[in-house]
């Protein structure tokens, strides 16, 4: 009996040490325990990028490829996916949200780099893509280098951005959000819209008038952000990306949330880990 009891006290105090879905319960004072104790995690998501974050006019309810990665993150916390409250954040949101704890996760085509390493910190790479070009379908624009002289829109305080003022000539008109751009795209009032590809590949399954031209010209490897310094919530997130590209589940959401929906019958494996690898891998 005396060993009966000791072995139930080993047990709850093991219980008690973890989180409901089997993350390690965090230790006091860190954000991860911050969260665990409110019973939800807050993730900054895109509302206007179909296939990655995006509010769906007809069922009012949030899909995507980033949108999925962060149920799959709250199932590990909580054991539970739906203990997650979404807030959109834009491209210029999406630090200052992480900074200033408006959110605690922002999965957002975050595409990581030295810079945005200074303020916050990325998880493994969950996702390559690459800059393009979104134009209507007779445009005289096929590739970058048909854009001197013309007006291209992107986002502000985006990587877009930063690639586009690379090449002479090129007039960047910057919104708010994409959908604004392909808004003004479509009004005549720019030639064509520049982000990651699989960005502009949602906008022209909403709209079949607009097409993606021209070869890639960036390498964009996305990551979930989180504040800095909070290695308990990084760990976290790591142990869901790294077990959803060895279980096979990464495929499984890049076929529900991209290729049925583009009608992409291939579907690619997961990428590496390491960003800097990827790079210069390409």
């Amino acid at each position: 009996m005396r060993r009966f009891l000791i072995g139930c006290l080993l047990l709850l105090t093991l219980v008690a040490a973890c989180a409901p879905g089997g993350a390690p319960r965090a230790p006091d004072g860190t954000l991860l325990r911050k969260i665990q104790d409110r019973g939800k995690m807050i993730a900054g998501v895109k509302f206007d990028q179909p296939t990655f974050g995006y509010r769906n006019p007809q069922t009012q309810q949030l899909e995507g490829f980033d949108v999925a990665v962060a149920h799959e993150v709250a199932a590990y916390l909580f054991g539970d996916a739906s203990k997650v409250e979404f807030k959109e954040a834009q491209s210029k949101d999406r630090i200052p949200f992480l900074k200033d704890g408006t959110v605690d996760v922002v999965l957002a085509t975050m595409t990581i780099n030295d810079e945005r390493l200074k303020d916050v910190d990325f998880s493994v790479v969950y996702y390559v893509a690459g800059q393009r070009l979104l134009v209507s379908k007779g445009s005289s624009i096929t590739g970058i280098a048909d854009t001197g002289g013309k007006k291209v829109g992107t986002v502000r305080s985006s990587t877009s951005a930063t690639n586009l003022a690379k090449f002479a000539g090129v007039e960047i008109v910057l919104f708010d959000a994409y959908a604004d751009a392909v808004k003004a795209l479509a009004a005549n009032q720019v030639d064509a819209v520049s982000t990651d590809d699989t960005i502009l590949y949602g906008f022209v399954y909403q709209n079949p008038e607009l097409q993606v031209v021209g070869a890639q010209f960036s390498y964009e490897p996305y990551g979930a952000s989180v504040q800095k310094n909070q290695p308990a919530l990084l760990n976290a997130v790591n142990t869901v990306v790294k077990n959803l590209k060895t279980s096979g589940k990464w495929q499984t959401i890049w076929k529900n949330e991209i290729g049925d929906k583009l009608r992409i019958l291939t579907i690619p494996n997961p990428p590496a880990d390491d960003w800097h690898k990827q790079v210069l891998a390409r």
